[in-house]
């Protein structure tokens, strides 16, 4: 009977054999790809056009078509801690690997690495540049970042478009971001000059303040236009109201944000202030966006995650009492007036993040260190023997009722 089934029926055995072999598990971040037949008549519409190869992160590793000649090495300011392992490092670029450094023309004012002899000796042979006024775009090669965190947040705001590879040591506060240790920097410099490395690309995101009547007007203002790394904020300011704030995806309105106000953050910056407004953590490898309400003045309103490609359109409520503030980065905060609006989508430019292992190690370690994510003291096994001698559940009566005889005959 089943036979005949078989032998009649239109199934391509073929299918069922991927099928099989598309559930086995492999070494890939991406999810698998899907069949595309389903049941026996239904499949997808095949569109040429809109076919995309994306490539397995776990496979994205570092390669340089050309040696690299120029390095930016971004210091966290105003921290003495940081200033001989600075020192350290620019000295070694300089007279070992015969590279041209280039530092912030802010750091040769710092007057306490006069203290360091060596210093003195390379201080000249320093390219230095100033934020918003030199571009440094096609002049460097490779990112080096000591400190913590917003050292890599700030590599990210130098670069508006295509960004270096980075490669961060902590030497700052939580240094999420920042997998190396300084101690052998040596060997990992080595490592990564020769293409040994695995990269995380940290997706950023491309944010456009459209003022009111800009279409109209033609301005020929340009508009506010960044990339973010963590997320774009959007709260109410020094006002006393709520915020209302219309939030739509892809030109449908979606919700009005009632509370303090909205994050929209990349899988990196759902580590940052979207997980303590109460957001999941995304790893920096899912194409994503997430959107966080800061306090919203409902039990309903939870976070959400929306695919990468959308584009997504903030604006202050026509009927809102005050306006709204908007902050890239922690940077460039500025007002949102109303008929003013924020279009935020994934930009093609990540950061080409350097990885001190691998994808996964390096974030679940800082989960670990630097977040304590799911630390508890451990519960302690069973003892058989404690838990039969103390366990109340078998103190029935009976034998409390014997062993008052038995005390009673003594």
């Amino acid at each position: 009977m089943m036979a005949s089934l078989w032998a009649g029926s239109d199934v391509d055995l073929s299918i069922l054999h991927q099928c099989r072999k598309a559930d086995r598990r492999t070494r890939s971040l991406n999810a698998p790809s899907p069949i595309q037949q389903f049941g026996p008549c239904g499949r997808i519409m095949k569109n040429s056009a809109m076919v995309m190869t994306i490539q397995d992160p776990a496979s994205q590793r570092l390669t340089w078509y050309k040696p690299p000649l120029t390095v930016l090495v971004i210091k966290k300011v105003r921290d003495a801690s940081v200033h001989l392992p600075f020192v350290q490092l620019v000295q070694w670029l300089i007279e070992e690997k015969r590279m041209l450094v280039f530092v912030e023309a802010a750091v040769l004012d710092e007057p306490l690495l006069d203290q360091y002899n060596a210093f003195t000796t390379i201080k000249d042979k320093l390219m230095t540049f100033r934020d918003g006024k030199d571009d440094l775009t096609d002049k460097i090669d490779f990112i080096i970042c000591l400190g913590g965190d917003g050292t890599l947040l700030y590599a990210s705001h130098l670069f508006q478009q295509s960004v270096p590879p980075v490669m961060a040591f902590h030497l700052g506060s939580l240094g999420f971001l920042t997998p190396f240790q300084f101690d052998n920097f040596q060997e990992q410099v080595n490592n990564v000059l020769e293409g040994n490395a695995a990269l995380t690309l940290r997706s950023r995101l491309r944010c456009i303040v459209m003022r009111k009547g800009d279409d109209e007007k033609k301005s020929t203002k340009q508009p506010t236009n960044l990339l973010v790394l963590n997320e774009v904020v959007v709260d109410r300011g020094p006002s006393p109201y709520l915020s209302n704030i219309d939030l739509f995806l892809d030109g449908k309105h979606i919700t009005s944000v009632q509370g303090d106000g909205l994050i929209v953050s990349t899988p990196t910056g759902s580590t940052a202030y979207a997980v303590a407004a109460g957001a999941s953590m995304i790893h920096p490898s899912v194409p994503a966006i997430m959107v966080t309400p800061i306090c919203p003045h409902s039990l309903s309103f939870r976070p959400i995650v929306v695919p990468a490609g959308v584009e997504l359109k903030i604006s202050v409520s026509p009927d809102s009492r005050n306006t709204s503030w908007v902050s890239f980065d922690g940077r460039n905060r500025q007002e949102l007036l109303h008929g003013d609006s924020l279009r935020v989508t994934t930009s093609i430019y990540p950061v080409p993040s350097i990885c001190a292992q691998d994808q996964i190690s390096d974030w679940f370690d800082s989960l670990a260190e630097c977040l304590h994510w799911n630390v508890r003291k451990r519960q302690k096994h069973l003892d058989e023997l404690t838990d039969l001698t103390h366990s109340s559940s078998n103190d029935t009566l009976d034998s409390l009722e014997h062993a008052d005889l038995i005390e009673k005959d003594s």
